[in-house]
Order: structure tokens, then C-alpha cells, then sequence
């Protein structure tokens, strides 16, 4: 009886205390006294990964200050913005009182406001602080990258312009200096260099969640390339939240044989048309979701263009979707790429509907939009058509 009573006290006791921690869980409050953001600016807390996330937290600047408040279920990586503007700082949300203070310097971008955050600090935030310093790996590299381009920008400027003008003779006449080729050995020197520094940092941390974390928020898109470092994760840090966001990339499920979602998008004219308008009459539809900034991208173009002189009267289209957030940036990229295929700037939340994590993106599907291929590019993609034509066995 006595030993009964006493478990019966110890449970009491255990659901009393159990009780006090949720009470003592009481969220995060983040206050910010941020001077250089206009009263009346937007700012939002916007989660890292590499889709188009949507913010987990929004609000207005008045007198130079914003409060944040919520409950972290866990710790969310996230960046600080101000909406409709460039730039961001990072930040770890995690439960307690988080304390943003400094202020922030801007330049005008072509129209769009882009905010210097260096000077602004954080306290009350332990995870932040670890978040910030393995991230500030990646400031010592651009570093380099940023005294690479000052010291070939001649020479990388001559290359894009002939470029732009579509002058081959004078493309081959810059690659062939010693100028060019020493450009092209430090950039290879410099991501042999980016490609060891991350994969250190992520074996460093591969045992938790910061391991695949470091990896969604180091590079800019992740490829099959990096299954190895997936692969080294601990199975804690691969069904953690980062762990399932690098997998979708590097490991993601096939999606071949599966009917694609019909999408309507706005033509430059203003007229909305559908993916069923744009099947009609062919045998294979490549859906090329790119970015005016996405050098990957515009590397690819080329062949594009090859392949669709060769197989468009044979009933092959290709459609250029733009995730661009201008439509400046999108129309000046379309003038001096002089794409010959339906474009479209992505207006209607189609690259979320596809679940694009990066740029470039490419679905090759059939007339009723079965995907018969994903993400083919250069050889690949030239080969597949080649089959789907019978050109090859």
C-alpha cells in the first residue's frame, strides 16, 4: 500500500512538473529596434530551404521597431526581410526573448531597395550565434570570389558582350587569351576550394540537424552530386527537417509516368493560357523553369535552341517559365536571349505548384502531360528526344 502510495505522489508530482514546463514554454518574443527600415516597411521572417517558402511571421515597422511573436514547435532557421526589398539576415527562431538591435545601411538596385544588415547584432540567442558563425565560412570564400572578379573583369566583361551579340569569332577570340584561361583556373581552383570547405563543415556537423542545414543553406540548389554527403548523415540529422528538405534534392522521387498539373499562365500580352493550350498539336512539351540570373540557365539556352530548331516541326515545344520577382529583369533577359518558344513570368505560383526547388528545372511530358523525363539538360536531354523521335534505338 505504501509503495503504491508512493507511486501515486511520484505520477502527481511528474505530471505537475510536466505541466509547469508547458506553462514555461511560452514562445519566442523577438524585439527589434532596427535603424535605416522606414516606418511603415513590412518586415517577415522568412524560412530557409530551398523552395518558395512563405513567411512565418510578418509585420510593420513603427517608430523604428517591430516585435515578432510565436512558439517555435523546434529551431527554425529563418532570414529577416524587409518585404518587397534585397537583403536579409539570418537567424535561428527558437523559444525565449530574442533581441535584434543596430542598423542598417541601403542603396538603390535598379529600382529596388537593398539593405545592408551587417551591423545589426543579436542577443538572447545561442543557436543564432552558432548559425552566424558556421555561416560566416562562407563570407571568407566570397571574399575570394569577389577579388577573382575584380581582378578578371576586363576580360569577363569582353566575353558577356560578345556574348550578347552573338558573335562566335569574337567569343573564341577571348577564350583564347591568356587572360580568359587564367580566369578559367581560378575558378576552378575556387569551387574545388567552396566544394571542400562545405563538405568539412557538414561532416563537422553530420550528427544533428546543423549538418544538412549547413548544406540547404550553403549552396544554392543541391543536385544527386551531393548524395554522398546525404549518405554520411546521421539518421537523426536525415529525419530532421533539413535532413528532408536535402533529400527531396538529391535523392527526390520519380516523378516519370505521372500526369503533370495544368497550369494557366499569362502570355506578355496579357492573355491567359493554360498547359493543355500549349500540348495542343505537339507530341512532347519541355516545361523549362529558369531565371534571368541562373548563369546555369543561360548556359543552357543554346541548346535549346538547337534542339528546338531540330524538332520543332516534328511536334516538340519547349516553355520557358521565369520564377523572376521582376518583370524588367525577366523582359531584358528575353531580348537578349531572343527565345523563340512560349515565356512566361511566373505570376501564379506555378513553380510552388510543380514544387521547383531550384533553377534550372526542366519536365519533358507528352501530349496528354505524362512526364516521360526530369531535369535532362545538354547531352541528356538531346539523347532523350533523339529516342522519343527514333533516331535511336
Amino acid at each position: 500500500m505504501k509503495l503504491m502510495y508512493l507511486l501515486a505522489t511520484f505520477a502527481v508530482v511528474l505530471v505537475m512538473m510536466a505541466s509547469c514546463t508547458r506553462q514555461s514554454v511560452t514562445g519566442y518574443t523577438l524585439t527589434a529596434a532596427i535603424d535605416g527600415i522606414p516606418d511603415g516597411s513590412h518586415v517577415q521572417l522568412f524560412p530557409v530551404s530551398h523552395g518558395h517558402e512563405k513567411p512565418v511571421a510578418d509585420t510593420t515597422v513603427v517608430d523604428g521597431k517591430f516585435i515578432f511573436k510565436g512558439v517555435a514547435d523546434e529551431p527554425l532557421a529563418v532570414r529577416l526581410m524587409v518585404k518587397n526589398a534585397y537583403g536579409s539576415m539570418p537567424l535561428m527562431l527558437e523559444n525565449g526573448s530574442i533581441s535584434v538591435e543596430g542598423k542598417v545601411t541601403s542603396e538603390n538596385l535598379n529600382g529596388t531597395v537593398n539593405y545592408n544588415f551587417s551591423q545589426v547584432s543579436v542577443t538572447g540567442s545561442p543557436l543564432t550565434d552558432k548559425y552566424v558563425k558556421l555561416l560566416s565560412t562562407r563570407d571568407a570564400l566570397d571574399s575570394i570570389y569577389v577579388t577573382n572578379n575584380e581582378k578578371f573583369k576586363d576580360i569577363r566583361v569582353a566575353y558577356g558582350k560578345a556574348r550578347v551579340a552573338k558573335d562566335k569569332i569574337l567569343m573564341d577570340s577571348v577564350v583564347a587569351t591568356e587572360a580568359y584561361k587564367a580566369s578559367a583556373v581560378a575558378d576552378s581552383l575556387f569551387f574545388a576550394t567552396v566544394d571542400a570547405t562545405y563538405y568539412k563543415l557538414v561532416m563537422d556537423n553530420k550528427e544533428s540537424y546543423w549538418g544538412p542545414l549547413m548544406m540547404i543553406s550553403l549552396f544554392s540548389y543541391l543536385t544527386e552530386e551531393q548524395k554522398p554527403w546525404y549518405d554520411a548523415l546521421s539518421e537523426e540529422a536525415k529525419h530532421s527537417r533539413y535532413g528532408k528538405m536535402v533529400k527531396e534534392s538529391v535523392a527526390p522521387d520519380s516523378q516519370i509516368g505521372s500526369k503533370v498539373p495544368v497550369f494557366t499562365a499569362k502570355s506578355q500580352d496579357g492573355k491567359s493560357v493554360t498547359l493543355t493550350d500549349l500540348c495542343q498539336g505537339k507530341k512532347y512539351v519541355l516545361i523549362d523553369f529558369w531565371a534571368s540570373w541562373c548563369n546555369p540557365c543561360r548556359k543552357e539556352i543554346p541548346n535549346l535552341k538547337k534542339l528546338y530548331t531540330q524538332y520543332a516541326d516534328r511536334g516538340f515545344q519547349i516553355v520557358s517559365i521565369s520564377i523572376d520577382k521582376k518583370e524588367a529583369e525577366w523582359t531584358k533577359a528575353l531580348k537578349e536571349e531572343q527565345l523563340q518558344w512560349p515565356n512566361f513570368l511566373d505570376t501564379e505560383g506555378i513553380a510552388d505548384i510543380y514544387k521547383v526547388k531550384f533553377v534550372p528545372t526542366m519536365y519533358l511530358i507528352d501530349a496528354q502531360g505524362v512526364m516521360v523525363g526530369e531535369n535532362l539538360r545538354g547531352e541528356a536531354l538531346a539523347n532523350k528526344l533523339a529516342e522519343l523521335f527514333g533516331e535511336i534505338e
